[in-house]
């Protein structure tokens, strides 16, 4: 991740162990002033010079972690391990092989991280559930992501919709002063007009929040009249020197602004900045009465963690508070964000992710562990800077992701409308739940969406596009076939299939069933034949010391020889199928009698109807 937002909103400082030396002093000053492309360079020299030093290869490998540049971050830890004990160390590597997807490689890094920090919670989460990974993977979807028309060749992100303008922050202005972190012109804020679901291409800079310094993201209050947004401290001329004394390095502060007259103005820096510590990335809740923010205060769990602070009637800020470990981690939080029904979105490279920082959900008022927003959402590049206007059921987010034009670009997210189908199947007589049915669900197309079968409470469950009509299609021996209609629905919908036993009218003498279909000159029970014999399964189960004696008949039609044998075929096929379904053999016997026995007697006059007749199977019972 090369963006200069994630830069400015952190320091990254880590005790390496090996001492710095009057070979890397000029490296060194470049990487404490965070030109991190330039320091590459002078440690790079140093490695060309035939340098072996395990700090040297450290320092190149964080440089290039710090732009994202995975690839030659991976080559350089890859050799800084083999001499370090470092823990930092291996989780970095890990990451870095994340993002270039060698997950097993990354997995083998993150067990050697436990192994050296086994009370960090990141390698908790990793000892009870490493197998986290393929769950991500396997995740239901839940936005559609597209990349917009605005993003630049330079980093764009922090996406920020209000009303029907976007407001983002950009490096796209090639006039302004490049920061030497990136080698990118400093940050400004930019608006384009949002319409009919889609982002205009045209983007004019917010003139009234935009100085010589990095500016950007924003957030702006429920009535409008109020901005949020992050500024360089500079502004204030606060700051502290470096180590040398040479250079000034500042920190993020959130500045506010009204709106006057139609422009914003009046702008002022919040109470809750210090030069001490970052405080960036404000997000305001929907009631006004909370902020939301990233900052690397006293009391920060990692490197960065996200902090909330309620707003006093003067709008003054109170106390900041950690949200602690259900967000927070040992490494870095960002990008937070708070929706309008209270779930915060913030990205993390600290838990469980796909690679680089991923993003994550926090129902803030269940106060549960934060969830993944799985793929698209992530990927294993640097995923963050999430806000989801809820009012318009629309999403920006910002990637540097394969396939995108700049360091950084801006992304649209849909919710993926998502059906979750409960399938209930039970008998439409007694209420009991039917177990082991099976169950398939087409959509329209009759294209498939899921096959299963029913749990001992009768239960299976479907995912599917919401809106959409479903078809449903349940089956179980002893009942009759049910197609059911699924309506256009969304979130939870269940479905109360309710099947009709298959009844067969039972008499002192025998067991009635409708006509036992065969195809033409065949003895193989078809499925019309199936579902009425299953008649006959049921109330042979409903009456255990039954006893029955199949006979089958043929028409006149045909030679007498030819149809007795045929007759018989049928007959022992109805045996077979009866007892292929749990019924004892001794409980069922069968024989053909051919035309033998007609039930009109009509010979050749015979109709179309009156041989229909005379072709059928009987049912006797012999013991009841």
């Amino acid at each position: 991740m090369k963006n200069i937002y994630i830069a400015l909103s952190f320091v990254l400082t880590i005790s390496f162990g090996y001492a710095q030396s009057k070979e890397t002093k000029s490296a060194d000053k470049l990487y404490e002033r965070y030109e991190y492309v330039n320091a590459a360079k002078e440690y790079l020299k140093l490695t060309d010079n035939g340098s072996t030093d395990t700090y040297v290869f450290k320092q190149l490998a964080n440089s290039y972690y710090n732009v994202f540049n995975s690839i030659e971050a991976e080559k350089w830890y890859a050799k800084a391990i083999t001499t370090t004990q470092d823990a930092e160390t291996y989780f970095r590597y890990a990451q870095m092989l994340k993002a270039n997807k060698k997950y097993d490689d990354a997995g083998n890094q993150m067990r050697r991280f436990a192994s050296l920090a086994p009370n960090d919670n990141r390698a908790k989460s990793l000892s009870t559930q490493e197998n986290y990974l393929s769950k991500l993977l396997g995740k239901t979807k839940l936005f559609d992501v597209k990349t917009v028309g605005i993003n630049s060749k330079n980093s764009d992100f922090g996406a920020y919709l209000k009303d029907n303008t976007l407001y983002f922050a950009s490096a796209r202005n090639e006039a302004r002063k490049s920061y030497e972190w990136n080698n990118q012109p400093f940050l400004d804020i930019y608006q384009s007009d949002f319409k009919d679901g889609a982002v205009n291409n045209i983007a004019t800079e917010v003139t009234a929040l935009n100085t010589k310094f990095h500016e950007g993201p924003v957030s702006i209050s429920a009535d409008g009249n109020t901005v949020y947004f992050s500024r360089e401290s500079f502004f204030d001329n606060k700051f502290e020197k470096s180590t040398d004394k040479k250079s000034k390095l500042g920190k993020m502060y959130v500045y506010k602004a009204s709106k006057i007259d139609g422009k914003w103005g009046n702008v002022t820096s919040i109470n809750l900045n210090n030069k001490s510590y970052n405080t960036s990335s404000p997000s305001i809740s929907k009631d006004g009465k909370t902020l939301y923010f990233i900052s690397d205060r006293e009391g920060t769990i990692g490197k960065t963690d996200v902090w909330k602070a309620s707003i006093n009637e003067d709008g003054s800020f109170g106390t900041a508070e950690n949200l602690g470990p259900n967000v927070n981690t040992e490494g870095n939080e960002l990008s937070a964000f708070i929706a309008d029904d209270n779930v915060l979105y913030f990205a993390s490279n600290g838990k469980q992710g796909l690679g680089g920082l991923d993003i994550f959900a926090y129902d803030t008022v269940k106060n549960q562990e934060a969830i993944n927003l799985g793929i698209p959402v992530n990927s294993e590049k640097d995923d963050f800077g999430f806000t989801f206007n809820q009012s318009q059921n629309v999403a920006f987010m910002s990637s540097n992701r394969d396939g995108g034009v700049g360091d950084d670009d801006i992304y649209q997210a849909t919710p993926y409308c998502q059906l979750n189908l409960i399938v209930k199947v039970k008998n439409i007589k007694t209420g009991e739940n039917l177990s082991s049915a099976s169950i398939v669900v087409a959509n329209q197309n009759n294209k498939l969406i899921g096959k299963s079968t029913s749990d001992d409470m009768g239960n299976a469950n479907f995912q599917g596009e919401c809106d959409k009509p479903y078809f449903v299609n349940v089956e179980k021996d002893g009942y009759e076939i049910n197609v059911f209609e699924v309506p256009n629905s969304k979130g939870e919908f269940v479905l109360n299939a309710d099947l009709t036993p298959t009844v067969a009218i039972v008499t002192e003498k025998e067991v009635i069933l409708k006509e036992i279909k065969f195809d033409y000159d065949m003895s193989n029970i078809t499925s019309d034949g199936a579902f009425e014999l299953d008649k006959l399964v049921v109330a042979m189960n409903e009456y255990p010391n039954m006893v029955i004696f199949v006979k089958s008949h043929t028409d006149s039609r045909g030679k007498d020889d030819y149809n007795m044998s045929l007759s018989d075929r049928r007959a022992k096929s109805t045996v077979q199928y009866i007892i292929s379904k749990g019924v004892a053999t001794d409980r069922i016997k069968g024989q053909g009698f051919g035309e033998t026995e007609p039930k009109v007697k009509c010979g050749e006059a015979c109709t179309e109807e009156e041989h229909a007749q005379n072709r059928r199977s009987e049912f006797l019972i012999v013991k009841k």
